[in-house]
């Protein structure tokens, strides 16, 4: 008969324990008040339009300090001024530089060899030549015609004083009896010939002074014409002696060595190394804001130079505007053409404005309402915004100090005005 084990089973008093009774307690009490405390925000996500996950969303805090509106960008180094150089003729160039070389004002950079105009230029001046010849024989010959004239209207003259002496001879005779009427009838009529001579003679003396003075300013206003026609010549001549205009370098080279060009042909370029500006594109939004006169702040090499605004391109290109700034002084000997630098402008700087981190809300809502958080819900609240910089925006009404809103990924909102943001 095999035995249990009952009696080595023996009878273990179990105490009461406070403690654990304590833990269940409290773990109930604290699942009663999670309930307690999430009925209202489950309440509150099952009222919400939409649901969307913080990861999705980026988030601004309104503050309010200074506020400081700038313009931040990378420029380049370009020459305020850079002729460009054009073939006056068409011909073969000698190029009598290189790029990069350093030139004076009025050095030689290329020369033209032109032919055509240089035998044109000839032609013109033999033509000039020949006018003046005639011109000054025109003067001659109007001499010795008015000499002619004025010999005839003396000689009709000294003719017409010989018939008055003469008809007063006769007269005399006549009223003394010693000769008949008839002589001085005839000195009469030889008088009033004599007068007839002189009054044309007088007349052809003033007509053909006048015609001969035509006749000579026509010969010199056609050899004026001539001149000036020489002279443009020869200044397109010495126009094929291409010349600096500035003191600089040499840029490019549109040419080849010899190479035969088309008249206004591009040659070479200068580049003026004392006058350097900074370029630098600026997005269409802050076009508007921009003045020649702004102050600016070009930086690079370890450096900081202030400058100005001094252009504003009046077109709009992808998006962007062109600018230029004018270094406020003498430009530094550093820089050199296209180099990189960064840009600076200064468009506005307050104290105490109310502004919030600038997002993507701005121009999504056109700056009429944005999504203020709270308790893990987005409500959408109407507000106006004001000016705006690189990384903050200016805000006039409808947020306050504090203030937590969405400022990036509310378009996945629609047109929802309340929304869940989960985690």
């Amino acid at each position: 008969m095999i035995r249990d084990t009952s009696a080595q089973d023996r009878l273990v008093e179990v105490r009461p324990n406070h403690r654990r009774k304590l833990i269940y307690a409290a773990a109930g009490l604290a699942a009663i008040v999670a309930i307690v405390l999430a009925v209202p925000r489950m309440a509150t996500m099952f009222s919400a339009d939409s649901s969307v996950s913080a990861s999705r969303l980026s988030f601004g805090t309104v503050t309010r300090g200074p506020f400081v509106r700038d313009i931040a960008a990378e420029g380049k180094v370009v020459a305020a001024v850079s002729p460009t150089m054009y073939a006056a003729s068409a011909g073969a160039v000698v190029l009598k530089v290189h790029a990069g070389d350093v030139v004076k004002k009025d050095q030689l950079l290329a020369v033209i060899t032109s032919p055509e105009l240089t035998s044109k230029l000839a032609q013109e001046k033999s033509a000039a030549d020949a006018m003046e010849v005639e011109f000054l024989r025109a003067q001659i010959d109007a001499k010795k015609k008015r000499s002619e004239l004025q010999k005839s209207f003396d000689n009709a003259t000294i003719d017409q004083t010989a018939a008055e002496r003469d008809l007063k001879r006769y007269q005399t005779a006549f009223d003394k009896g010693a000769v008949p009427v008839a002589d001085v009838d005839k000195a009469k009529s030889t008088l009033d010939k004599a007068a007839v001579t002189a009054k044309h003679a007088k007349s052809d003396l003033a007509m053909d002074n006048d015609s001969l003075t035509f006749d000579v300013q026509a010969k010199k206003l056609a050899h004026d014409r001539q001149v000036l026609l020489v002279k443009d010549l020869e200044r397109q001549v010495e126009d094929l002696n291409v010349k600096s205009p500035v003191d600089g370098q040499v840029g490019q080279l549109f040419i080849a060595e010899r190479a035969t060009v088309a008249k206004d042909a591009q040659l070479l370029s200068v580049i003026d190394l004392s006058a350097l500006e900074v370029e630098m594109k600026v997005p269409e939004s802050f076009a508007r804001d921009l003045a020649i006169g702004m102050p600016g702040e070009i930086s690079g090499n370890g450096k900081t130079w202030n400058g100005k605004v001094s252009a504003v391109s009046p077109e709009v290109v992808n998006g962007e505007v062109a600018a230029r700034l004018r270094f406020d002084g003498e430009t530094p000997q550093q820089l050199r053409q296209s180099q990189r630098l960064s840009v600076r402008i200064l468009l506005d700087k307050r104290d105490n404005v109310l502004t919030v981190q600038r997002g993507s809300f701005v121009d999504e809502s056109a700056g009429r309402y944005a999504f203020v958080v709270n308790d893990g819900m987005a409500d959408r609240r109407d507000i106006r915004v004001g000016a705006s910089s690189i990384d903050k925006v200016e805000i006039l009404d409808g947020l306050k100090e504090g203030d937590k809103i969405v400022i990036s990924g509310a378009d996945t909102f629609g047109d929802a005005k309340h929304v869940a943001i989960s985690r």
